[in-house]
């Protein structure tokens, strides 16, 4: 029995270093012909040149990404299975949902890939041009609002907002960004509170203007348009994309994902997907996402907790 176990570990180091030995799968929690997919398969690309095999992407979509990550914990921690996802599911979901076993140790952090800034839009030819605008026409008559979803990362930066200026404000969530747009767009609603790249579209065809951000950074794509805290509103809600593999993968092969990821991110691949999806590329490495993740959860937790939501 000890010599099949010393044979083990002395065999586990060299089958480390043959890393990937087989196609790699990458998960994508979200719909297919989405931001995230997109991102996702850009990645694939780079790492299928860097590793030397084949990288596929699959859908598991669901649950607003917990369906996906309960996928990568039931997978084999020796990183053939992988996934790409915002941190949702890691961040948000489990305050939401009992019994998820998601959260910031359900899973191996590989890399921080993009940053998702969010932000809000109003009709092309509303008056509201500014986010303390925003706040004093909620204040004065209350004002409607539409989300990708109750909790969602843009209605909790809404519920930022709110803490931090006041203001009245009705919600009417949406399974998306560009439902709601739509109906910024048609007058049945006053604003937006969505992924800033979901209304670039709609931006650049003059239907809809972004009045400010919830990111610690402005948007490259709209870099005259302040952040909330730029305007005098503390308001920051973040929210960011990345690799992750089933939790119990080996050292080794993690510092291998994590260098391929950096490699991924200088890719001409990756930018130019970044480009037409208008999101941010923003490498971190394992240490600095997984402190990312575990801050980002606290920090959700103790907003939902404020708003009185309960996990059900």
């Amino acid at each position: 029995m000890i010599r099949l176990l010393l044979a083990l570990l002395l065999a586990a180091p060299a089958a480390w270093a043959q890393f990937p030995d087989r196609p790699v799968t990458i998960i994508n929690p979200y719909a297919t012909g989405s931001q995230t997919d997109a991102v996702a398969r850009a990645l694939a690309e780079s790492f299928s040149a860097t590793l030397g095999q084949p990288v596929v992407v699959v859908n598991r979509e669901g649950g607003s990404g917990v369906v996906g990550l309960r996928s990568l914990m039931g997978s084999t921690a020796d990183g053939h299975t992988l996934a790409f996802s915002p941190m949702v599911p890691l961040a948000i979901q489990p305050h939401l949902l009992r019994n998820t076993g998601l959260g910031p140790d359900a899973v191996a952090p590989v890399c921080n890939v993009t940053e998702n800034i969010l932000g809000v839009m109003v009709r092309a030819d509303s008056p509201v041009r500014t986010l303390p605008e925003l706040v004093a026409a909620a204040k004065a008559r209350g004002l409607s609002y539409g989300s990708p979803g109750p909790n969602s990362a843009p209605a909790i930066g809404v519920a930022r907002l709110q803490k931090a200026a006041g203001g009245d404000y009705i919600h009417a969530p949406f399974r998306s960004d560009a439902a709601a747009l739509l109906e910024v767009k048609a007058g049945r609603l006053d604003f937006a509170a969505i992924v800033v790249a979901s209304g670039v579209p709609m931006a650049r065809a003059g239907e809809v203007r972004l009045i400010g951000t919830f990111s610690l950074r402005r948007h490259p794509e709209f870099p005259a348009v302040a952040t909330a805290r730029e305007q005098g509103i503390d308001a920051v809600e973040l929210s960011a994309a990345g690799l992750y593999a089933p939790r119990g993968t080996p050292e080794p092969v993690l510092a291998r994902l994590e260098a391929a990821c950096e490699t991924a991110l200088g890719s001409e691949g990756l930018r130019n997907v970044a480009a037409r999806w208008a999101v941010l590329p923003e490498f971190l490495g394992r240490a600095a996402f997984a402190q990312r993740i575990s801050a980002d959860y606290e920090s959700h937790g103790r907003v939902l907790r404020e708003l009185g939501v309960e996990p059900q």
